[in-house]
């Protein structure tokens, strides 16, 4: 298994604030990796660290083997922008484009596709995400689970190796989150690396590793293993995550 993520040494300090200390993980391509941790405990703060969004105080980040971390702002913009997506707990979608063309922004600024062939993508990303049907409408017309879709349309239409997000159900009702989350399994099923941010423990049961955050350092993990949907399956990981967060103190 290729390794996509190995973080090394990792610290994060704002001004004499010590957020993240001497964190240490791996992570393997098609894995989906969950963060948890009390509010407070540096899960946003670890996620932007390893994806280029805020630099580190010290440590390493090696993408595929290349320390991004040291990379200039220029270039680190460009490998967010072409080989990794984004979704966040709202959609922050441009509010004077429809769906459609927020879709497609990403893939006509990236460059390395034509413009039909992007088109072709978001065509196929809306199908796949139920949001076809709107694809024209103002995003004040839709509704918010549709506009989450749709932002996790946005994030996949340069094919990410790599999909971020920090609580992506965060604004959700429970029926919206299932949704939404069962487009996030298929894409990792079919081999796009996630790593999401979570305080949802029914949301983190669907990952096949959590890890679990403490006062800035990774206090410990849980492998549960790929995610089959079954509602038995479902339900087991849920149990055995919860009684796992409570020895944690979650």
């Amino acid at each position: 298994m290729k390794k996509i993520l190995d973080v090394k040494n990792l610290c994060k300090s704002f001004e004499d604030t010590q957020v993240l200390n001497n964190i240490y993980f791996k992570v393997d391509e098609g894995e989906f990796i969950a963060i948890m941790g009390r509010s407070g405990s540096g899960k946003s703060t670890l996620l932007y660290s390893i994806s280029g969004m805020d630099r580190p105080t010290s440590g390493n980040v090696l993408y595929f083997g290349k320390d991004i971390s040291k990379l200039d702002d220029k270039k680190m913009s460009e490998i967010r922008l072409k080989h990794m997506g984004f979704i966040f707990q709202h959609s922050y979608l441009l509010k004077n484009l429809s769906i459609r063309d927020n879709i497609v922004l990403p893939g006509f600024k990236a460059g390395t596709l034509s413009r039909e062939q992007v088109n072709q993508n978001a065509n196929a990303l809306m199908i796949k995400t139920g949001i076809d049907s709107v694809a024209d409408h103002d995003i004040k017309k839709v509704s918010v689970g549709q506009l989450q879709r749709a932002a996790i349309c946005r994030a996949l239409i340069n094919k990410p190796d790599v999909l971020f997000g920090d609580e992506p159900t965060g604004a959700l009702n429970s029926s919206t989150t299932r949704e939404v989350m069962d487009v996030i399994n298929t894409v990792n099923a079919e081999g796009t690396t996630v790593i999401i941010v979570t305080h949802d423990a029914k949301v983190a049961a669907r990952a096949s590793r959590v890890i679990y955050l403490m006062d800035g350092n990774i206090h410990d993990e849980l492998t549960l293993g790929k995610y089959e949907g079954a509602e038995k399956t479902k339900s087991s990981r849920e149990k055995r995550l919860s009684e796992w967060l409570e020895k944690q103190g979650f």
